[in-house]
C-alpha cells in the first residue's frame, strides 16, 4: 500500500476522534485486528498508528494497547503549571516555614549593594567572587571545582539548555535514561537534537547500553541525572559513577550531569571523576527559592568559551540581582542550612507517603522530594491523572517523562514537596483509595462527588 494510504487513514481516525465517534480514553483495537478490518496489511496498520502518536491523538501504553488521548482538549499534552484551584503534586519546589524569614534577613543585608546589582549586567561568567564562592559552595570531599570553569545562568533549565546547545549540533544524538526530565525533551525538540533512550537499572544508565548505542550511530554525549533521578528516583553508587566516567574517557563522550537534587544526598557527582568530560548543571531552585535563583556551570575548562557562547546567544545570562542574592546565601550558609533542613522534611514527606500509599507499588529514594507510583492493571495511567484532577489533584503521567512515544509505564509521578503535610496526607489517602477502586468504578460515577477523600 502506498505511504499516502496509511496517512489517509489516519486522517479518517482522526476525523472520528474530532467527531467525537471514537471518545477520549477509548482504546483503539490491536493492530492486527485493525489492519483486518480495514483490508490493509498489518504494517500499514503499525505506521497508521504510529503517525497518530505523532500527531498527539494516541498514546501506547506496553502490555495494554493503544489509546485516545484524554487530555486533547488541552492547550499541551501535560500542563507546565498546575491549575490554580489543584493541589500541586507535580512540582519539587518545597517551603520551609523558616525559610521566608531567612531568605528576606539575607536579602536585607544586601542593602544597597541590592540596587547596584540590579542595575549592573553581567555576562556568562559573573563576578570573580561569584565564581570564587560557587566553587566552594559546590565542593565535596572528592570534588573541588575550579572557578575559572563556573559560568551562570538565570536558572537551572537555562544552564542545561546552554549545555546542550554547545554540546551538540542540531542533528546530532544525546543519550540518556528511557524515561527523563520533560524539559529536557522539549529544549532537545527545539535544538534539533535527538535523544536516543538508553537502558537503565537499579543505579541509572547502564555502560554497555552507552556502548550499544555509541557503536550503532554515534552519540554527542550524554545527558544523565546520576543523583535522585527524575522520575524514578535512581541514584548512582559509586562503581556504576567510576564506571560511567572511565566510559566517557574511553570514547571521548561529554556527559551533562544534572545535579539539581545533588544536596539532598552526599555523593561526589561523575564531574569529580572525569573532569574533562562532564558539564555539571546545578541551581539555587530546589535549595533556596525559585522566584530568584541562579544557575551554575561547572565546565572543563576547554569547554568555557563555548559554553560561554552558548549561554550568551540564548539570553540566558543571570541578572544582577539574583547573582548578589545567590552569592550571598552560598556564602553565608544560609543554602546549606536550608538544604539540611530540605532534607530532613524530603525524607519525612517519603515516609508519610508509604504509609498513607501502603497496598500499592511505589519506588524511588527515600531521600527524594518525588516517587514513582506503578498503578494496578484496573487503570491506565493518563485516565488515573485525569481522575486525580476531577478531584482536585494534579500529577503527571508517565507518558510526560518517556523518550520513546509509546513506551511508558503504567505509572505516574507524585511530587511531595509543595503542599503542607495535612493537605498532602488527604491527597495521598485520595489517591491510594482512587487507585484501588479502579477505572471502571470511577468512570461509572461510584465514587460519589468528585472531592478529596477526607
Amino acid at each position: 500500500m502506498a505511504v499516502t494510504d496509511y496517512r489517509g487513514i489516519a486522517d479518517a481516525v482522526a476525523a472520528d476522534i474530532a467527531a467525537g465517534v471514537l471518545h477520549p480514553g477509548e482504546r483503539l483495537p490491536p493492530q492486527r485486528d485493525f489492519a483486518y478490518a480495514r483490508g490493509i496489511a498489518v504494517s500499514t496498520a503499525s505506521r497508521v498508528y504510529a503517525e497518530l502518536a505523532r500527531r498527539g491523538l494516541v498514546l501506547g501504553e506496553v502490555g495494554r494497547g493503544t489509546y485516545i488521548r484524554s487530555d486533547l482538549g488541552a492547550a499541551e499534552p501535560i500542563q507546565a503549571e498546575p491549575p490554580p484551584s489543584a493541589l500541586d503534586l507535580q512540582r519539587t519546589m518545597s517551603r520551609l516555614p523558616e525559610q521566608e524569614a531567612l531568605l528576606a534577613e539575607t536579602l536585607a543585608g544586601l542593602g544597597r549593594h541590592a540596587v547596584e546589582a540590579a542595575l549592573t549586567l553581567y555576562g556568562p561568567a559573573g563576578t570573580p567572587q561569584a565564581r570564587a564562592t560557587a566553587a566552594r559552595f559546590l565542593a565535596r570531599r572528592g570534588f573541588a571545582p575550579d572557578p575559572g570553569g563556573i559560568l551562570f545562568t538565570g536558572n537551572g533549565r537555562q544552564g542545561l539548555a546552554a549545555a546542550l546547545a554547545a554540546l551538540a549540533p542540531p542533528g546530532e544524538r544525546i543519550g540518556c535514561e528511557p524515561l527523563t526530565y520533560p524539559v529536557i525533551k522539549g529544549i532537545a525538540a527545539r535544538l534539533g537534537i535527538a535523544l536516543v533512550p538508553l537502558a537503565v537499572d537499579r543505579e541509572g544508565v547502564r555502560p554497555e547500553a552507552v556502548l550499544q548505542a555509541h557503536r550503532a550511530a554515534p552519540l554527542r554525549g550524554l545527558y544523565l541525572q546520576p543523583t535522585l533521578q527524575n522520575p524514578l528516583g535512581l541514584t548512582m553508587g559509586p562503581q556504576r559513577r567510576a564506571e560511567i566516567a572511565a566510559l566517557l574517557a574511553e570514547t571521548g563522550l561529554v556527559a551533562v550531569e544534572d545535579a539539581v537534587y545533588g544536596f539532598l544526598r552526599d555523593a561526589d557527582p561523575i564531574a569529580a571523576l572525569a573532569p574533562e568530560h562532564a558539564i555539571l548543571v546545578d541551581s539555587l531552585s530546589k535549595r533556596v527559592m525559585p522566584g530568584l535563583t541562579i544557575g551554575m556551570i561547572v565546565s572543563p575548562l576547554r569547554w568555557v568559551d563555548r559554553l560561554a557562547a552558548s549561554v550568551r546567544q540564548g539570553g540566558w545570562s543571570a541578572q544582577g540581582l539574583a547573582l548578589a542574592a545567590g552569592t550571598r546565601w552560598m556564602g553565608d550558609g544560609s543554602a546549606d542550612r536550608l538544604a539540611l533542613a530540605k532534607r530532613r522534611d524530603a525524607a519525612e514527606r517519603q515516609a508519610l507517603a508509604r504509609e498513607r500509599l501502603a497496598g500499592l507499588t511505589v519506588t524511588g529514594d527515600d531521600a527524594a522530594y518525588h516517587l514513582w507510583l506503578e498503578l494496578p492493571e484496573t487503570w491506565r495511567a493518563e485516565a488515573y491523572a485525569a481522575a486525580a484532577l476531577r478531584r482536585g489533584i494534579a500529577l503527571i503521567p508517565a507518558a510526560a517523562f518517556a523518550v520513546s512515544p509509546g513506551h511508558a509505564p503504567n505509572a505516574v509521578r507524585l511530587a511531595l514537596a509543595t503542599p503542607s503535610r495535612d493537605d498532602l496526607a488527604r491527597a495521598l489517602d485520595t489517591l491510594r483509595h482512587l487507585a484501588l477502586a479502579g477505572e471502571d468504578w470511577a468512570r461509572d460515577g461510584l465514587a460519589g462527588d468528585d472531592q478529596m477523600v477526607e
